[in-house]
């Protein structure tokens, strides 16, 4: 191919703000938020999933109920919801936390709860219970019997994570609404994710930017479906 089209073919690339650090400010924003969401929620969500599919008690289908229906809760009303809660008016005001990561971190976290404790939770409640009578029967405690039923749930329990993950990456109104899509004076990334930018850049018609943020969003998405597959190959081989 002569050189001349390809120059033109990569000019816009070329162009883009990689020197300034834009770009990889925003990749950085969006990992850590993200990240550090589906993190606190894992620690908060696979104990409640073995929790309840160890127990039984009154009322366990209405919050299965909860749970799934969480799944599909509008992201926009979970951005409004933490925006009360770290307002001025709110219980959280004194924190300070209007459009700032930690809002940002919380209403991913809010998002990614219920996939991952749903997910967890019909891992959890597909083991054999024979695997779980067995480590009794062996002298274990609940504990014990427990952590037998996490190692055989780990697929399960790894999809959890990943699906949060991926609902997490790929947020926008939630995160528009608490991080404000903010940059510094240098352009620098303050709250401002992959999705936000893609959003802001393509309204302002930076199609060329917006490309390149949304091609490394499908990165990441394609990222976490390798994994999963790896995983699901790995339990297949098991």
């Amino acid at each position: 191919m002569p050189i001349e089209p390809v120059a033109q073919l990569l000019s816009p690339l070329l162009d883009l703000p990689f020197r300034d650090g834009y770009v990889w400010s925003i990749i950085y924003v969006s990992l850590y938020v993200s990240v550090t969401a589906v993190a606190l929620s894992t620690l908060f969500s696979v104990p409640v999933a073995v929790v309840v599919g160890f127990s039984e008690f009154p009322g366990k289908r209405v919050v299965k109920s909860v749970v799934n229906t969480g799944m599909g809760f509008p992201s926009v009303v979970v951005g409004l919801l933490v925006l009360f809660a770290v307002s001025n008016q709110g219980p959280l005001g004194s924190l300070e936390l209007v459009f700032t990561r930690e809002a940002m971190i919380m209403s991913q976290f809010v998002l990614a709860t219920p996939p991952i404790t749903a997910i967890s939770l019909a891992a959890v409640s597909g083991v054999d219970d024979g695997v779980r009578d067995a480590a009794r029967a062996l002298g274990g405690t609940r504990l014990d019997a427990a952590l037998v039923v996490l190692k055989e749930a780990r697929y399960g329990i790894a999809t959890a994570i990943l699906a949060g993950f991926g609902r997490a990456v790929s947020e926008v109104g939630s995160v528009l609404i608490v991080g404000g899509n903010i940059t510094s004076a240098d352009g620098i990334s303050k709250t401002r994710t992959l999705t936000t930018a893609i959003q802001l850049e393509a309204r302002q018609g930076q199609y060329e930017t917006a490309m390149i943020l949304g091609a490394v969003l499908v990165a990441l998405v394609l990222t976490v479906n390798a994994v999963v597959i790896h995983f699901g190959d790995g339990g297949v081989n098991r």
